[in-house]
């Protein structure tokens, strides 16, 4: 017999995807341009100019770059990493606790593998990327669900209070937010910083808070996002190269274990472990050695803007709740009829594919992807106006 929780896995995709398969078998049936598909934070904006020249001339230039690298990733790139972040958030990083892997998801698996025990808990702030949940109980941990308040989308403080124990060993925070857009602010970050620093104290153990940071570039204005190792000590960052490079199908990211958590050095002997026991060691060497020359580059962010704003605003005037996202490439917005499920698939019949909520332990909402030509946006909004007469 097969392991029955990976055969239930295989057998139904997530949300997301399923939707994302669904219209491209749609495309196909009645044309690319007349299904507006808004399900996968797949950016369609090309990576800037510096990833494909990088990569032309390592390719031209330099022997071995399909070799191996060291286990843990290369040396010199992890040392760039380092430079880069030290000179940009003026944090005490070392690329001695900085392991290469094949994205976020990578990132993400590998260090809930190093730190859970069996029974141990994880806390994630809901809305929440799906899939947090998977990576979560295949590592042997038990989800804790935060509450939100819905007129900011940032999580509820004392709910999250309520929810650590002495069986809490680690806190999920993702900002800018998949799939809210929302970023949290410095005044919230201490807040939560705060209650952890507390409630460590009172536990005598390790909260661990790991932040998931696929979109940290993606910012529509002057806001900061904290960097999370400057205000706790036991932080691990989840990094990918992804969404600000726009390379997604590439994968490749990085963990970061602070220099001032209180056992790094376990930390990261855990996190090494843990990517061999995956079988995440050594990250594709090509896309390695392209992230010094890339670390200070991104995509064209002013395309996204220009996406927001556009149906930010005719979303408003059309008559539909939502609150404007300022970073990231979602839109959060309210159903009308209270049923995600239903109102995702009343949004078929106009050819809008629109993920309901549900997948991100909310509910009465959809995500609405922007990550797609300004053409696809313009051309979906009668749709979405006739979506919305509909119900009204």
């Amino acid at each position: 017999m097969v392991n029955s929780q990976m055969k239930e896995l295989g057998k139904k995709a997530s949300a997301i995807r399923e939707l994302y398969e669904y219209g491209k078998k749609r495309k196909s049936e009645i044309g690319e341009d007349k299904v507006f598909d808004f399900s996968l934070g797949n950016p369609s904006v090309m990576p800037p100019d510096v990833v494909n020249e990088t990569i032309i001339s390592l390719l031209n230039d330099c022997e071995n770059v399909h070799a191996y690298t060291s286990a843990v990733g290369d040396y010199n790139v992890r040392k760039s990493i380092a430079k880069h972040l030290n000179d940009k958030y003026f944090a005490n990083v070392s690329c001695d606790y900085i392991y290469l892997t094949c994205g976020a998801a990578a990132s993400l698996t590998i260090t809930l593998n190093a730190l859970l025990n069996k029974g141990e808990e994880v806390i994630i702030f809901s809305p929440y990327f799906p899939e947090y949940k998977v990576f979560i109980e295949k590592a042997n941990g038990i989800v804790q669900t935060v509450l939100c308040d819905e007129s900011n989308f940032y999580p509820n403080l004392n709910d999250f209070e309520s929810k650590i124990n002495n069986n809490t060993k680690a806190v999920i925070i993702n900002s800018p937010n998949n799939p809210t857009g929302v970023i949290y602010n410095e005044a919230c970050i201490k807040e939560i910083c705060d209650i952890l620093k507390k409630k460590e104290m009172e536990y005598n153990h390790p909260i661990y808070l790991i932040s998931d940071e696929p979109y940290r570039e993606l910012v529509y204005s002057d806001i900061v996002v904290p960097f999370i190792t400057n205000y706790y000590n036991n932080s691990i960052i989840c990094y990918s190269f992804s969404k600000s490079l726009s390379i997604p199908g590439e994968r490749i990211g990085y963990i970061l274990v602070s220099s001032s958590c209180i056992n790094k050095d376990d930390v990261y002997s855990a996190v090494c472990g843990a990517g061999r026991s995956l079988g995440y060691v050594c990250a594709p060497s090509l896309f390695q050695y392209i992230i010094p020359k890339c670390l200070s580059y991104t995509s064209d962010l002013d395309k996204y803007k220009e996406n927001r704003d556009i149906l930010y605003k005719a979303l408003k005037e059309i008559g539909f709740e939502i609150i404007k996202p300022e970073g990231a490439f979602y839109i959060f917005m309210k159903v009308l009829g209270n049923d995600a499920l239903s109102f995702s698939e009343k949004a078929k019949e106009f050819e809008l594919l629109l993920v309901p909520s549900e997948s991100f332990g909310f509910s009465s909402y959809v995500r609405i992807a922007y990550c797609v030509s300004k053409e696809q946006i313009i051309n979906s909004l009668d749709a979405f106006k006739k979506l919305f007469d509909c119900y009204k």
